[in-house]
């Protein structure tokens, strides 16, 4: 009972930071695309790799039943599915661990982790997916170290109800497979696991045929060529972001990096299975987010940093570590290392230079610091038809559609300017 207790204070605790840290006008990126489409009302009837099928009806559904504008029902779901996979992580951990302090740590490091916190604290798919794929990981660990066969089945329709989310999702395919193998034992729960993942991926496929779509429109959209992108940058490129990708791990992690690294080690040696199916995973996702030619790939990482920082509750938990249970409180002091390097990278020349050109969005504000209270809000920005050095109409053309929809629902430009 302690542990659904504990999991319950996560809850809330993060519920509190996430709410009161959020947005106070709807940020830059494809955050006023998502609030445009929920306001409208219509509800999306095709899964394609950009239209986020359940996460779009999710948030129309949410905005109906309370009878609240899209705005705070995309506020809600995104803040409600951050809260509730920091519990789910802390959950799982307790499960493979067995250990309280290294549980509340992984659970504190992984909320106060960048990437995800700042997902947590805007419009965006990437925490609803989160939570799915959070329960995934946790019915995964649960098979093995509970042995229940409910968990091999949940497994798989927790990952197969993410695809409706996220088509990102399909990179972790290959770890449900090798987990599945590790189950063959268990045939007719094995089967009927393969089965539900089945019927949920290819549902996707008919749902868009029906609709006239052509069959690969579930993994390809029409709105850019990322993945052919991708395949076509130089050799240096790829070192770039091979080392890229590791500056985000640490930004994301801190000195709570090498307890991740420890945890994959410890696995390896006590339970190769479960090393096994996430190593697939992770590989899978981590070598997709780091090379996709999308300015924004940092979010491409969160599966994985959900499996990283499950690794750093195991590592933790390993016996050697167990003295530094006085010292976990360490955690809770995170949100000021972001602060104390904004201060920091302020005091140099190239900072100050970033943080003008990148103003118009919030500049150092925006890329250093997870929290979005107190933001520049698009709207206001596409109003006063403001300029940016930098090409961002693939954003003001939503938002002009929605400054079109609200007025027409009777707002001025003055209140528009706080949305």
């Amino acid at each position: 009972m302690n542990k659904y207790f504990s999991a319950l204070f996560l809850f809330i605790i993060f519920l509190g930071i996430y709410y009161f840290g959020s947005f106070s006008k709807i940020p830059f990126a494809d955050c006023v695309g998502f609030v445009l489409i929920a306001e409208t009302g219509v509800w999306e009837t095709t899964a394609t790799a950009t239209s986020h099928f359940l996460y779009i009806n999710t948030v129309i559904s949410i905005k109906n039943l309370l009878d609240i504008n899209a705005i705070e029902a995309s506020r809600f779901l995104v803040v409600f599915s951050g809260a509730a996979t920091v519990s789910v992580v802390y959950l799982t951990v307790k499960s493979i661990s067995k250990t309280e302090w290294t549980s509340l740590t992984a659970a504190f490091v992984f909320g106060f982790s960048f990437s995800f916190w700042r997902n947590a604290e805007i419009v965006e798919v990437y925490t609803y997916n989160s939570l799915w794929i959070s329960l995934f990981f946790f019915s995964v660990i649960k098979s093995f170290t509970e042995k229940k066969r409910m968990y091999i089945l949940l497994s798989s329709l927790f990952l197969g109800i993410s695809l409706w989310v996220h088509i990102q999702n399909i990179l972790l395919i290959p770890a449900l497979l090798v987990f599945l193998f590790y189950f063959r034992n268990e045939k007719k729960y094995a089967a009927a696991s393969l089965l539900i993942f089945a019927v949920l991926f290819c549902s996707l496929f008919i749902l868009n045929i029906s609709q006239g779509l052509p069959f690969k429109s579930p993994y390809s959209s029409d709105q850019g060529t990322w993945v052919e992108d991708s395949l076509k940058k130089s050799t240096i490129q790829y070192v770039k972001d091979f080392f890229q990708s590791f500056a985000y791990l640490i930004y994301n992690f801190n000195i709570f990096t090498y307890f991740g690294v420890a945890g994959i080690i410890l696995l390896y040696k006590t339970n190769r299975k479960m090393f096994f199916v996430f190593a697939t995973g992770a590989v899978c996702v981590y070598g997709f987010a780091t090379f996709y030619a999308v300015s924004d790939n940092y979010v491409f990482f969160l599966p994985f940093n959900i499996i990283f920082a499950l690794s750093i509750g195991y590592g933790l938990s390993a016996a050697k570590y167990a003295g530094l249970r006085k010292f976990s409180w360490i955690c809770l002091l995170i949100p000021v290392g972001y602060f104390a390097l904004y201060k920091a990278i302020f005091l140099t020349e190239k900072g100050k230079e970033f943080h003008a050109f990148k103003e118009y969005k919030g500049g150092l504000d925006y890329y250093i610091l997870p929290w979005m209270n107190n933001n520049v809000g698009i709207l206001e920005f596409t109003i006063d038809k403001k300029q940016a050095p930098e090409p961002i109409e693939w954003m003001t053309i939503s938002a002009v559609e929605y400054i079109k929809l609200l007025k027409s629902k009777g707002y001025t430009d003055e209140q528009i300017r706080k949305f």
